[in-house]
């Protein structure tokens, strides 16, 4: 099958690679001369033959949807895009609306894989007419997972149905990240445990935790004992603040979702005005000490402030804060 690629980054580029090791043909465009195939979108079209088929594997928001409806005025009727970014299920159903009056279909795919996706198979979540996916399914089955369609793929319903349930496959991995993080920090914290990659890697076979962001887990703190000098800051790509907004919406309660994506928003702070406020009204309402940021007192005895494992946060240079050290 030959199929057009907008889009050759991480992803892009090696869904392109294993398409071509499958056998199938691609004609590939991106913006960095040194990855394209051909010059332009425009020559891309040309270079396929109908009916086409063009995968957009391009950032979500504006990006998709200027790519897309430049297709809208390249294809013909009984063409095909496949969207397999992340964009937000609405905006397929926006963007569908603008193709199905003129006969091109559109078929919405969350792909699941990373890196790792090109020699291992992508997850693979589609939305859209039954036709449509039909048409591709030769690219669907070259891009998954080897095994049963059923492990590797799901025609999720109608469009933005793949969107949605990779929203939803983000929103988990959000959670189990974090629950190893946390687990991780104890096992830090705590000096009798001495090894604490190993206790880990003794998870990665027979145990109810084992999983492949368990064993990715094993492999960083390989390639970095206790993590040490990884920043924390964390950003998130926008699927995490979908699925609790959905949550909201459809009354679904998901506090350990909802408190992972909040964690990754707490990473990004140097001195919370959240915890400013607990702490002016602790001082408010029971006379507690409220320390100031160059305040140099010392903390009380009994607390434990800052496990073993943890750094403190630092002051700038010439500043001292509560719980540096100082």
């Amino acid at each position: 099958m030959k199929i057009g690629m907008i889009g050759l980054g991480k992803m892009g580029g090696n869904m392109r690679e294993r398409l071509r090791r499958a056998g199938h043909e691609v004609v590939g465009f991106d913006l960095d001369e040194q990855l394209r195939d051909v010059d332009s979108v425009e020559a891309m079209v040309e270079a396929l033959e109908a009916p086409r088929v063009v995968w957009v594997m391009v950032p979500h928001g504006k990006p998709t949807r200027s790519t897309v409806e430049q297709l809208g005025e390249l294809l013909q009727e009984g063409d095909l895009i496949i969207e397999g970014g992340n964009s937000k299920y609405t905006e397929d159903r926006e963007l569908d609306a603008l193709m199905e009056p003129k006969g091109i279909g559109y078929v919405d795919c969350g792909v699941s894989g990373g890196i790792w996706g090109l020699d291992n198979g992508y997850g693979l979540m589609c939305g859209g007419r039954e036709a449509d996916v039909e048409k591709a399914m030769p690219v669907f089955d070259a891009l998954r997972p080897e095994g049963p369609r059923e492990e590797g793929f799901v025609h999720a319903g109608d469009v933005g149905a793949g969107h949605y349930a990779k929203m939803v496959h983000n929103g988990i991995e959000y959670g189990l990240m974090h629950a190893y993080a946390e687990g991780f920090e104890l096992l830090l914290a705590k000096d009798i445990v001495k090894d604490v990659k190993g206790c880990f890697q003794a998870w990665s076979r027979g145990t109810v935790v084992r999983s492949w962001l368990l064993d990715l887990l094993v492999n960083a703190l390989g390639e970095t004992p206790e993590l040490e000098g990884i920043d924390e800051y964390t950003t998130d790509s926008g699927e995490g603040r979908w699925t609790v907004e959905e949550a909201i919406e459809n009354a679904v309660p998901m506090p350990v979702i909802s408190a992972a994506l909040f964690a990754r928003f707490a990473s990004r702070q140097e001195n919370s005005p959240a915890m400013q406020a607990v702490a002016a009204l602790r001082g408010q309402f029971g006379g507690h000490a409220v320390r100031m940021l160059d305040d140099e007192g010392t903390r009380d005895a009994d607390q434990v402030e800052v496990h073993q494992g943890a750094e403190p946060k630092h002051a700038e240079p010439g500043e001292s804060r509560p719980g540096d050290g100082s």
